[in-house]
């Protein structure tokens, strides 16, 4: 974490820099008197903004300056609209809110995020500051976390941690709670993230399942969630990238579903470059498949409504990693965003679909 410095009111500073952001060049104090058109130019030129003020001031003018950043429509092609959303939150990440050695946010009427941040974080060396857009997104993960998300397929509530994907859209889940499981005996989970996947097949009788995360919050999560479940005993979390060793009668796997950079740690989630854990899954996994084994892939075809790839190609890359399909289940989104007329993509995504290929050798 690198440290920043500035000088305010005469008085030289540094804090360590809390972001995966690059730190501003500049850092300007702020506080309830800043005009939110001043703070929106500083921003635009490249400024941090240090807040002093009240915490629900700096909140309002986070709203502010969204409505400045948000006065030219967004473009429909994709591209653009990720360069425009990414330059939106890099603006919106400018304005930064301190917090202490303590993990307390030294403003009046601040609220306690010293568990929010004890779990998104650690313990802190010192001081730092942080974007109040990843402030409130480490907020809004504690309440995801202390509350849960209920999975009617699984009939329990998962729990997601900070910076991993919560499974907030059913629609695969669904998926792999009627596809006709090929063995009970044993199953690997590639990609786990919080391990939803893992406990929804062995609540389907799978005796013995291995579960994988190359990220370690991620297993961490997991293995959270399956031990609140009693299902510990049945699922083996590990950090792999991809497949653990040997084999299995069933593999499932649910890749990022757009083969494009990641922009932030939560896109990782649905972005990944070039596709490299999808062609990883299929290249492995013959090499990991029990004879008469299936290898279960869900993944939706957004990617192929936005020009990231074709249907031929996804085909080619089974037919060149020597695996078939043995049938595939589809289901429609549920989402609000695919009935969402006002958004720009409205249209790749009300048509997607999401698929279980069934894959063998």
């Amino acid at each position: 974490m690198p440290d920043v410095h500035w000088n305010e009111e005469g008085r030289a500073l540094s804090a360590g820099w809390r972001s995966a952001e690059p730190p501003p060049a500049r850092l300007v104090r702020t506080d309830d008197t800043t005009r939110a058109d001043t703070a929106h130019r500083l921003a635009r030129e490249g400024a941090g903004l240090v807040w002093r003020g009240d915490f629900h001031n700096a909140r309002q003018l986070l709203r502010a300056l969204a409505r400045r950043a948000d006065r030219q429509p967004p473009p429909a092609d994709f591209h653009a609209y990720r360069q425009a959303r990414a330059t939106r939150a890099v603006l919106l990440g400018r304005l930064l809110v301190p917090l202490s050695q303590e993990l307390t946010v030294p403003l009046r009427r601040a609220p306690d995020v010293r568990q929010a941040c004890m779990e998104a974080y650690g313990p802190a060396e010192g001081p730092t500051l942080v974007p109040l857009t990843e402030l409130l997104g480490v907020i809004g993960a504690h309440e995801w976390r202390r509350k849960g998300v209920e999975v009617p397929a699984l009939g329990e509530r998962i729990h997601p941690h900070y910076g991993v994907f919560s499974p907030v859209r059913g629609e695969y889940v669904d998926l792999v709670a009627r596809a006709p499981l090929p063995s009970r005996t044993a199953a690997f989970d590639i990609g786990t993230g919080t391990g939803v996947l893992a406990a929804l097949l062995a609540r389907r009788g799978v005796e013995q399942v291995v579960a994988t995360d190359l990220d370690e919050r991620a297993v961490a999560c997991a293995r959270d969630n399956l031990s609140r479940l009693g299902l510990s005993g049945r699922v083996e979390v590990a950090r792999r990238d991809l497949f653990p060793d040997g084999r299995a009668p069933l593999v499932v796997c649910n890749p990022p579903w757009l083969p494009v950079r990641p922009g932030t740690r939560r896109d990782h989630a649905v972005h990944d470059a070039g596709g490299r854990m999808l062609r990883g899954f299929l290249g492995e996994l013959p090499r990991h498949l029990e004879p008469g084994g299936e290898g279960w892939l869900i993944l939706s075809d957004l990617a192929e409504h936005l020009g990231l790839r074709s249907r031929q190609e996804l085909l080619a890359s089974f037919a060149d990693s020597g695996l078939r399909v043995a049938g595939r289940l589809d289901v429609a989104p549920r989402h609000p965003r695919a009935r969402d007329g006002a958004d720009p993509l409205h249209r790749a995504r009300a048509a997607e679909v999401t698929s279980l290929w069934r894959l063998t050798c």
